[in-house]
């Protein structure tokens, strides 16, 4: 079964989608890019390395996008096993992700369940 992706909704805003419009058309170009290749890795069974995803904290990963000078996160859990569901990005200011995006992502998540 292939994996599919989505953006959550909450309170009729999507935090994804804010985010992606304040990039660069290129930079957007480049998300996207990299949302579909997280989706075909899994969607075939392969995990993806590191430097593409990795797990945050309890059920939060971030898929990492780097841009000629600057870096993006976008935070990302899994709903009903093939579901990814992207909750916000932000372009990176430190070498951690900050704790307050990875809460932020867990908030968003619980929100947006209890909205479906």
């Amino acid at each position: 079964m292939k994996f599919t992706y989505d953006f959550a909704e909450i309170s009729g805003k999507v935090p994804m989608m804010e985010f992606l419009d304040i990039l660069f058309t290129k930079e957007r170009a480049k998300i996207f890019a990299y949302i579909e290749k997280l989706v075909e890795l899994k969607s075939i069974g392969i995990q993806p390395k590191e430097n593409l995803s990795k797990h945050l904290d309890d059920g939060i990963f971030e898929l990492r996008v780097s841009f000629e000078n600057r870096i993006s996160r976008s935070l990302y859990f899994y709903e009903s096993g093939k579901q990814i569901i992207f909750t916000h990005g932000f372009v990176k200011k430190e070498q951690k992700t900050p704790k307050n995006e990875i809460e932020k992502a867990k908030t968003i998540r619980k929100l947006w369940k209890g909205e479906k």
